[in-house]
């Protein structure tokens, strides 16, 4: 038994010689910059400790991916870690010539690889020069052509000098859509983001060939058809054809069958409780019989989302599996089951040179120390992405050593956040012009603002808003909104009104497509007459303050927003006095529903007004009158009672609207639709006095318009012929409007 004891004691010696080696100090040789204390801390060495060979060859690792050596040497004298290292020279500066809008030139250093303080790495530096070339192609400039030279400097530093030669910007010239597209190409330009070059568009960006959004393109086409019930659609390709100094850009569609789901089924884990998922099995029953759409998917998916968010599942996915049933019908079911299980460790954010990481960690559903829950992990990822602050976000879960816990890397890629738009229409009501400036991601703070300037002949309106889309952790936008407002109506009506303000408000998702946006605002209102006034309207001018509270409850079922094919929008909006001379209520309803069948697309709307002057009667400015769109064939304002030959509005508004397209009209003009509309309405009701007719008989107009995707912008022109009407009214049998964006 001693024999065995002291044979054990001598195996434990022998294999802690040849396998591990306790490193109580380190030497380091050669180092100019780095000193030792940095060297211990990137290799992660912890004094004292028992090392093996393994073990070393990783800190090895580790010391070599901070790029500030390009050799290093091992070597263990007793229980001393000598480290010889050869140090690489660092990038003492970076200069970029041939590049003048700093706009550009900060695009092109954001992306690089080595940066100045940095090791220079040779391979890193050929990289960099790719990414100089990416980095102007993704902004039109795709005949560029870098060179780089690379100065050293006497106390171990480089310059790496950068020489670039732009070239013209690519312009694109044509969009063309080629294939078994279905629809028309007027339809599909408006669905995607790049835009045909035209000589007035001198601000837009859109015009240039980017690859970035090209692919924006692709995915934007195929939702669009996936939402239309083109299950198998297919775009096959998109090109670009360099011809005459300019690019046509080319995407090929093949668009399939339109597919309608047959029959759905939900698949749950033999632990899961069916009654924790009766509403996802609603919307799955709704689903039946039901063209295809990617949306409506999306919806079973935000619902099971919903039974992870309440923490009834922590480690949870689902997949979808669909089945073509006869070319034209799709068994769809989705299959719920358990994720890996483990616990999140660390969030790692990454790429973020200018957004704080607080607003990338408030879009974030799993958290440090919760549990790994693959859908909320999946919902935070497209958080991000749907903030439009980055070009691109990645995930990658990381292994720790112990199994129980992971770490996740999110890596960001930012964007221009800025835009800037200019407008201009003209029409048979006269010429707008707009000015806007946007700006997403105010100083990475994740802040929106945006000023704007919108001119008419008859108005001009002013405002700069800012919105916070995640206020104090809420989920709630809050938004705050300065406004200048003329109205200048001397010459026919005689009066003119000045209104300025400030409004404060908020927005959010109180039930599943049921929003309700709250909003209080204060204003003062400057209302002044001439000779041409009538005697009521006279007695109205003056100074005016006004304190309100205005809410809007908003149940949106439409499929999208976007060129609207089914679904329903029922809007109630009320305005509640809180400071003012007149107490004026506001009430008003509208409803617009949609319905399709092929391609032919159906709405029916109906909209109410009704303003109230509880202490005082409700003056001109806050009349009310029917939007030009709610009744067409009629000019904008122009029915309704009428005091002294002017039309004042009323304190009642209605309409009822029918429109449908007319798809087979002309089926072969691509940048043309027709559409067909019976509009029928009133306003009506005057407060301030009794000898002024209310104008009970009900207006209306069946007409037909046109949409034309112009070479020089949106052309709409819309030919009506009044049904009813009074001698007072004044009609509008044409109308049109061109406007484009620059």
């Amino acid at each position: 038994m001693k024999y065995l004891l002291i044979i054990l004691i001598f195996l434990k010696l022998a294999f802690t010689n040849a396998f591990g080696e306790i490193i109580n100090d380190v030497q380091v040789k050669n180092n100019n910059r780095i000193t030792k204390e940095t060297i211990i801390s990137f290799g992660g060495i912890k004094l004292g400790q028992d090392y093996s060979q393994e073990q070393l060859n990783n800190i090895l690792l580790d010391l070599y991916s901070t790029n500030f050596f390009s050799d290093l040497k091992f070597e263990i004298q007793g229980n001393t870690l000598i480290v010889d290292v050869k140090e690489r020279k660092i990038v003492q500066r970076i200069q970029i010539n041939g590049i003048k809008a700093e706009k550009t030139k900060n695009s092109v250093l954001k992306n690089l690889n080595l940066r100045e303080k940095s090791p220079y790495v040779n391979f890193l530096a050929k990289q960099d020069i790719k990414k100089i070339e990416n980095s102007l192609n993704n902004v039109g400039y795709y005949f560029n052509k870098v060179n780089v030279t690379i100065k050293n400097n006497n106390n171990d530093t480089v310059d790496l000098i950068y020489d670039i030669d732009l070239g013209e910007k690519a312009l694109i010239k044509n969009i063309i859509f080629t294939g078994e597209k279905y629809y028309k190409d007027k339809k599909l330009k408006n669905i995607i983001v790049s835009e045909e070059s035209k000589f007035w568009k001198f601000i837009s960006n859109k015009k240039y060939l980017n690859p970035n959004q090209i692919d924006l393109d692709l995915r934007l086409l195929e939702k669009f058809y996936l939402n239309k019930g083109f299950y198998n659609v297919k775009i096959k390709s998109s090109s670009a054809v360099f011809n005459n100094n300019h690019f046509n850009l080319i995407y090929n569609i093949d668009s399939g069958n339109v597919y309608k789901i047959r029959n759905t089924k939900l698949i749950l884990p033999d632990d899961f409780d069916p009654d924790d998922f009766k509403d996802v099995e609603k919307i799955l029953k709704k689903l039946k019989n039901e063209k295809y759409s990617l949306n409506k998917l999306n919806k079973v998916v935000g619902q099971i989302d919903q039974i992870s968010v309440s923490r009834l599942y922590d480690f949870i996915d689902a997949a979808i599996e669909t089945e073509i049933i006869d070319d034209d019908k799709l068994d769809i079911t989705f299959v719920v089951e358990e994720s890996e299980k483990f616990y999140v460790k660390k969030i790692n954010i990454l790429g973020n040179n200018i957004t704080e990481e607080r607003v990338i960690r408030d879009m974030l559903e799993v958290d440090e120390g919760d549990p790994f829950n693959k859908l909320l992990h999946a919902k935070s990822i497209n958080n991000m992405k749907a903030r439009n602050i980055f070009q691109d976000v990645k995930s990658k879960i990381i292994d720790t050593p112990d199994a129980n816990v992971k770490n996740i890397d999110i890596t960001v890629e930012e964007k221009a956040t800025g835009e800037v738009l200019v407008g201009a229409g003209v029409g048979s009501e006269g010429g707008t012009a707009q000015f806007s400036v946007l700006e997403n991601n105010f100083l990475g703070k994740g802040v929106k603002l945006s000023s704007s300037l919108r001119i008419s002949e008859e108005r001009f309106r002013g405002n700069f808003t800012i919105t916070n889309p995640n206020f104090n952790y809420t989920d709630k936008a809050l938004f705050t909104d300065v406004f200048l407002q003329d109205t200048d109506k001397l010459d026919d009506s005689g009066y003119q009104s000045t209104n300025a303000g400030f409004s404060l408000g908020t927005a959010f998702e109180q039930y599943d497509d049921f929003f309700f946006r709250p909003t209080f605002s204060t204003n003062y209102e400057e209302l002044t007459t001439n000779s041409e006034a009538s005697v009521n309207l006279k007695k109205q001018e003056g100074s005016y303050f006004t304190t309100k509270f205005n809410y809007i409850l908003d149940l949106d079922k439409r499929n999208q927003r976007f060129q609207t094919s089914d679904g329903f929008q029922s809007k109630f909006i009320q305005t509640i006095p809180i400071v003012s001379e007149s107490n004026t209520l506001l009430n008003g309803y509208q409803v617009d529903t949609y319905h399709s069948l092929n391609d032919i697309t159906a709405s029916l709307g109906l909209y109410l007004r009704a303003v109230t002057g509880l202490s005082d009667d409700v003056r001109i400015s806050e009349r009310v009158n029917l939007p030009r769109q709610r009744l067409r064939g009629f000019e904008s304002g122009k029915i309704g009672p009428v005091d002294a030959n002017d039309h004042i509005g009323g304190n009642y508004a209605a309409s009822l609207n029918f429109q449908t397209n007319l798809p087979f009209l002309f089926p072969s003009f691509q940048s043309v639709d027709f559409n067909y509309f019976v509009d029928a309405g009133n306003v009506w009701g005057v407060d301030y006095s009794n000898s002024v007719g209310d104008s009970s008989q009900i207006r209306s107009s069946t007409g037909v318009g046109l949409e034309w995707f112009s070479p020089i912008g949106p052309f709409t022109f819309t030919l009506a012929q009044p049904i009813s009407k009074i001698d007072t009214d004044k009609t509008q049998s044409f109308q049109f409007n061109i406007g484009t964006t620059f």
